[in-house]
């Protein structure tokens, strides 16, 4: 009997071993789902314009609703592509947890067209020590990129054309300096072939811009540079303000078969007039990007301009976090959405081929 008590007293002993051991395993478990529902939480949204942020960013993500950021926002003119890539900028870094009113603030200020008071709009940010800035067009970024010199002030730019060529980034693969963020480039092969299509019989396009941004004389070279290849020759028009658009489209008037114009903030603050004097003359307006369409030119072929503005955010998201905008590349969108207004075209006097209807990705009554 005794032998059997210690048998018994044996397997007690082992049973209770087991379940303590399982209870421990349990608890390890427990443990590890809870680390990684935190790590999954923190971590950033990724883009394909800008490389992984670092660990330290990570962590800064759970302090995000404890802080409240300052952003100085600032664009060359008013108009409804800016307007939308702002749209896009806010909309998405709402999204990601940055709440106006509650943890973050945001100094908007647009100059309309003068660059002094650009330049002026640039040092008030750094004055009142933004935590960030995002500036909407080249000329913009160029006051910005100015004015931060000597701060640690992080700049997150949009809309602009060509950062290398306007000295704001070292090259398309990184920016080196503290500032990153999204091209509006549109290809402009992918345009004058579009353009070709409309109007098979085209000979000669006309082109309205301001020679004093430097994101437009890069379009309008590159649109010369194709004229040989594609066949066409180029008339140009260009104004220095809102206030010369009008004689500059005037002057293009029998001078050519039809009108492009670049992304360009003088003329697309003016566009009311642009496109009244090509309805009044029946001479065929193609925009640069889709708000142009919008307002009334007859199409393009471009990107999506408040995505353009998401992604921005995305960048300015893991700048507020502490990336190193210096390792970033030039973002991009693939142009890739046709845009048609029929009513425009019938102002103006267009037919579009049906085949060009059926590959749009938007039609305006």
């Amino acid at each position: 009997m005794k032998k059997i008590s210690l048998i018994l007293l044996a397997l007690l002993m082992v049973l209770s071993c087991a379940l303590v051991a399982s209870a421990c395993g349990s608890s390890e478990e427990t443990s590890t789902s809870a680390t990684e529902a935190v790590t999954t939480s923190a971590a950033p949204q990724t883009t394909a314009a800008a490389p992984q942020t670092t660990t330290s960013s990570e962590a800064a993500a759970t302090t995000v609703v404890d802080k409240k950021y300052k952003i100085g926002i600032t664009q060359i003119v008013t108009h409804r592509a800016l307007d939308t890539n702002r749209k896009g900028f806010i909309d998405k870094m709402t999204e990601l947890g940055y709440v106006e009113g509650k943890n973050i603030e945001y100094l908007i200020s647009i100059p309309e067209g003068d660059m002094t008071l650009a330049a002026s709009i640039a040092k008030k940010f750094v004055a009142d020590k933004v935590d960030a800035i995002f500036a909407l067009t080249t000329p913009c970024a160029q006051a910005c990129s100015e004015a931060v010199k000597g701060s640690n002030i992080p700049i997150v730019y949009c809309a602009v054309t060509d950062p290398v060529a306007a000295g704001l980034v070292d090259s398309l693969e990184k920016s080196g300096g503290n500032i990153a963020g999204m091209s509006d480039w549109s290809d402009i092969k992918t345009q004058m072939l579009l353009i070709k299509e409309i109007l098979p019989d085209l000979t000669t396009l006309g082109i309205i811009y301001n020679a004093g941004e430097v994101n437009s004389v890069v379009q309008a070279k590159e649109v010369k540079a194709l004229s040989t290849e594609l066949g066409y020759r180029v008339e140009e028009a260009t104004s220095a303000t809102s206030a010369d658009v009008l004689a500059a489209i005037q002057s293009l008037v029998g001078r050519c078969d039809a009108v492009w114009f670049p992304t360009d903030n003088v003329v697309a603050s003016a566009i009311e007039v642009v496109i009244k004097t090509c309805e009044d003359n029946k001479l065929p307006l193609f925009g640069s990007d889709t708000a142009h369409v919008e307002s009334g030119a007859l199409a393009t072929i471009g990107i999506d301009l408040y995505k353009l503005g998401q992604n921005a955010a995305i960048i300015m998201d893991k700048a507020l976090k502490g990336a190193d905008l210096s390792t970033f590349p030039v973002g991009r969108l693939e142009a890739n959405q046709i845009w048609l207004n029929m009513g425009a075209a019938e102002r103006m006097g267009v037919t579009f081929p049906q085949a060009v209807i059926d590959k749009a990705a938007n039609i305006i009554k």
